[in-house]
């Protein structure tokens, strides 16, 4: 089982022990002890970096594994591993606003059934609950605008088998995907829009 630095550690750079290195139809799968890297998944694009002097191209679950496709062969044995900080900065500003709209719908009444985070892409989908209240833009923009001012620090909680992040006294959702670590980073609220279809509703943002 592949040990997820990237929980409970923000650091973008690690040695690490290369487990294995095996032809890959794209380069090269490599398996680390502990990884850095985010694997695609949770709404969330994967992250690139570097293994050595390797480039990894892009990182996924297998079963109980962190699976790293690179371009070269890495040796065996502990090399350094540095993450793409750019491409990290952006997922996860925007995985933490999905988190924070996701909380704007629930105190309209809505159930947030589904978020999606990838760049260009990102969306929240809410079903109504029992008492759900129109969401307008403008609203969640003051909210979210508030939440940012107030720099609510990340909250993370790991039990056995699950993790939870929140922010400052919010709610906290069980994820295990990257988020900045206080509220600030996120610098203002995104461009919004709104839709429903089938009585899905979904808020966009950019």
């Amino acid at each position: 089982m592949t040990s997820r630095l990237f929980y409970t550690d923000d650091t973008l750079t690690a040695f690490v022990d290369v487990l294995s290195c095996t032809a890959h139809d794209d380069g090269f799968a490599v398996i680390l002890k502990a990884t850095p890297f985010h694997p695609q998944g949770g709404g969330q694009p994967s992250d690139t970096g570097w293994i050595g002097a390797s480039e990894v191209l892009k990182v996924f679950q297998e079963q109980d594994r962190i699976v790293h496709i690179v371009q070269q062969a890495v040796p065996l044995g502990t090399t350094q591993a540095r993450v793409d900080e750019a491409r990290r900065e952006l997922n996860s500003r925007l995985h933490s606003m999905g988190h924070l709209i996701g909380v704007c719908g629930e105190r309209a009444g809505w159930k947030p059934i589904k978020a999606h985070h990838w760049p260009g892409e990102c969306r929240v989908s809410f079903m109504p609950g029992e008492n759900a209240q129109p969401m307008h833009i403008e609203q969640i923009k003051e909210q979210l605008e508030q939440w940012i001012s107030a720099d609510l620090p990340r909250v993370i909680q790991v039990n056995a088998d699950q993790r939870f992040i929140g922010f400052g006294e919010l709610p906290s959702y069980p994820c295990g995907g990257t988020h900045v670590s206080s509220l600030k980073q996120l610098h203002a609220a995104p461009t919004l829009s709104i839709s429903e279809k089938k009585g899905v509703l979904a808020v966009r943002y950019q």
